[in-house]
């Protein structure tokens, strides 16, 4: 019988479920969104009870679509959406409240009260982030806080926090297993990433029991088994890694140096400094890329908050696109913006301004501005984005980029990654697949359990890939550029300024 892996990616607005052979190949992709909540202004949620509904789904569908059952499956690889938070009750698998999504900023009070205490210094050196209500320790802080009861129920031993991976590991194994991997606790600003453990100064600066705390293991290894009562048989789950760190592994970045980009609902830059941690003075984060076989081996990352979320955006809030495909048309048809800038600082701004006060902002409008230059702006914003990181990276690590892969759904967008090459004089690649992400869960899944020998036999596979090289003068790339970063001045500390 032929066994397949299956990958579970449960992103920011979607949950997908993929179905990999031996060869690397997708056999079948199923796909469903879920809700966006905004209670407020800068708010952002989702159902726990949703997600993993159509997390159930999607896994079911990729298996009807080649009539294959459980049978078929070797193991079970996950990846998600980081630092979105999730507590629930253990006896009954009921969340207290939605997750409080990562984009969400209404910690940043919280956050700022933190800074003023000068713990920047501490909680940066002990976890290599900085302090930003981006992360989910503060989103713990708040659940446990405001809502009525619930700090009286995890004190009793009665609650279960988990990052989404935890969630949906607990969910399939029927509550036998309340786990994470290393690369999501990194993500969480309570891990010690040079201890590898939780960092019990941190729990009680943010007033958080570790008995709520999941137990961190590998990112490659035997997490559980999933309940036969929902699967018929008991499928190993063997592999775990938060979504840009598996994009990571999953464009075989194994090198020191070796970086990627992925262009999803956020954009995130990541580079692979090898077994010690570089500590970043410049805004980039210090993460754990994964561990395998006892080796943690750590990267910089930049993150951009608003990728393809500014896409949506045109779609879904402004009306000016019905697809997000339409958009590399449309800014084809124009020469340029009309020197038209949209700083999407519609969360604050990360790597490497890390302002929770900057908002978005639309600039240089004049009457000869179109929709279409718009749209052409808001493909741009992201190049520029990325460019604001790689700049940084480049002057911390060292290391001249010489390329970049892409990954991730906007980076269908052949547009973008032409301006992308522009905009930082380098080649850009994209793969023959985009899915990288679920690609690198699902090989972390296959070496545990030996459905794949090594990382050698995933290098061997063969994979096509596309190549866009830089075409703009210099002297273009420089006007552009300046214009950028005078627009972002602009966006920077509006909430605190107004």
């Amino acid at each position: 019988m032929e066994k397949y892996i299956i990958s579970l990616d449960e992103g920011t607005t979607s949950t997908r479920a993929l179905l990999i052979d031996k060869n690397g190949c997708i056999k079948a992709v199923a796909q469903r969104e879920f809700s966006q909540i905004y209670p407020r202004q800068g708010w952002v949620e989702h159902d726990p009870l949703e997600i993993w509904s159509c997390q159930v789904g999607v896994m079911n569908d990729v298996l009807l679509k080649n009539r294959l059952s459980m049978k078929n499956v070797d193991c079970i690889g996950i990846t998600n959406q980081r630092e979105t938070t999730v507590i629930w009750d253990k006896n009954t698998g009921e969340p207290v409240y939605n997750a409080i999504v990562w984009q969400c900023r209404r910690t940043s009070s919280i956050c700022q009260d933190l800074i003023e205490d000068n713990l920047s210094e501490t909680i940066h050196k002990k976890t290599g982030l900085v302090i930003d209500a981006y992360f989910s320790g503060s989103k713990i802080k708040w659940i446990l806080d405001m809502v009525p009861g619930v700090r009286e129920r995890a004190e009793a031993g009665d609650l279960l926090f988990g990052t989404i991976d935890t969630w949906i590991l607990w969910k399939l194994t029927g509550g036998k297993v309340h786990s994470t991997d290393i690369s999501n606790a990194s993500r969480t600003m309570l891990f010690n990433i040079s201890e590898k453990k939780w960092d019990r100064e941190l729990l009680d600066i943010l007033s958080i029991p570790e008995e709520i705390l999941p137990e961190v293991k590998p990112s490659s290894t035997l997490f559980g088994t999933t309940d036969p009562t929902l699967t018929g048989i008991e499928v190993p789950v063997t592999g775990i890694a938060g979504d840009q760190q598996s994009a990571l592994f999953g464009q075989l970045c194994f090198r020191e140096g070796d970086m990627k980009n992925t262009y999803g609902t956020g954009c995130f830059l990541l580079m692979n400094t090898g077994t010690k941690p570089v500590f970043s003075r410049k805004g980039l984060l210090t993460t754990i890329a994964w561990e395998i076989d006892g080796i943690t081996e750590y990267a910089l990352e930049g993150s951009v908050f608003m990728a393809g979320a500014v896409v949506q955006w045109l779609r879904d809030e402004l009306g000016l696109i019905k697809t997000a495909a339409e958009t590399e048309n449309i800014a084809y048809s124009v020469e340029d913006t009309a020197g038209v800038y949209l700083v999407s600082a519609f969360q604050g701004l990360g790597t490497p301004y890390w302002d929770m006060d900057a908002r978005g902002a639309l600039l240089g409008l004049t009457r000869s501005a179109t929709k279409n230059h718009i749209v052409r702006a808001a493909l741009e914003s992201i190049a520029y984005r990325t460019r604001d990181i790689a700049e940084v990276m480049e002057k911390e690590s060292g290391i001249k980029i010489q390329s970049l892969k892409a990954d991730g759904g906007a980076a269908n967008n052949n547009f973008l990654l032409q301006f992308q090459s522009d905009i930082l004089n380098t080649e850009v690649i994209r793969p023959g697949s985009v899915e990288t992400t679920a690609m690198g869960a699902a090989f972390l899944a296959g070496l545990a359990s030996g459905y794949w020998k090594d990382k050698q036999t995933l290098i061997d596979m063969k994979s096509e890939y596309e190549s866009f090289l830089p075409r703009i003068a210099e002297n273009r790339r420089k006007i552009l550029y300046n214009g950028w970063k005078k627009a972002v001045r602009r966006s920077l500390k509006w909430e605190k300024d107004s």
